[in-house]
């Protein structure tokens, strides 16, 4: 099964892409949707949907998770989040895949056992899970991959197999690091956005 995480914003929409194989989990895809902030709503809101078209025919993901939005945002910055998070949801409908959703404190707790997790906290997580060697640049890759591993854990926890004692990754990869795979990607290949500090 293969999973597209979503984390939202105008100005900067990151997106993982992770693949569950019989019980491992590799990583396929990760970056971020770079927006210029003097550009139209509307020509932002454009470039997201094209983009996530392109990485959804790239990789043919099963299902979509996308995180909620954030309430404690002014209203104008809630707004523009739910202009990022419908045209992130309409390239999922369009391709008809499964969506779910989840809130930050969800995500963080599923994937660092702590709903109250800070960023770092997170990417930490998210690195020692996906084995991988080089720290994102971005927050919004790491916590978008953050948002497609709470999702698989969801699909994973009715399997007492699977499920830990806290149903965080955390005891998951303590009690089952052999399940977990590093897809050996050359990560100099990533989109050129990506290349590149804002």
């Amino acid at each position: 099964m293969i999973v597209i995480g979503v984390d939202p914003g105008t100005l900067v929409t990151g997106y993982g892409v992770v693949e569950k194989i019989g019980h491992r989990i590799r990583l396929l895809d990760y970056g971020v949707i770079r927006n210029v902030g003097g550009k139209k709503i509307a020509t932002r809101l454009k470039l997201i949907y094209s983009r996530l078209h392109q990485i959804i025919e790239k990789h043919q993901p099963d299902e979509f998770a996308i995180e909620t939005a954030f309430y404690g945002k002014n209203a104008q910055s809630a707004m523009k989040l739910g202009h990022a998070r419908g045209v992130s949801l309409l390239a999922a409908a369009n391709a008809n895949i499964d969506t779910s959703e989840y809130s930050p404190r969800e995500v963080k707790k599923s994937v660092v056992g702590n709903g109250g997790a800070s960023k770092e906290q997170v990417q930490f997580m998210v690195k020692s899970i996906l084995r991988m060697k080089e720290s994102p640049k971005f927050y919004d890759s790491t916590d978008a991959l953050a948002v497609a591993l709470c999702h698989l854990l969801r699909k994973m926890a009715p399997s007492a197999s699977f499920k830990s004692s806290t149903g965080s990754w955390r005891s998951y990869i303590a009690a089952h690091p052999e399940r977990i795979v590093h897809y050996g990607k050359d990560r100099s290949r990533m989109l050129p956005d990506l290349q590149q500090r804002p």
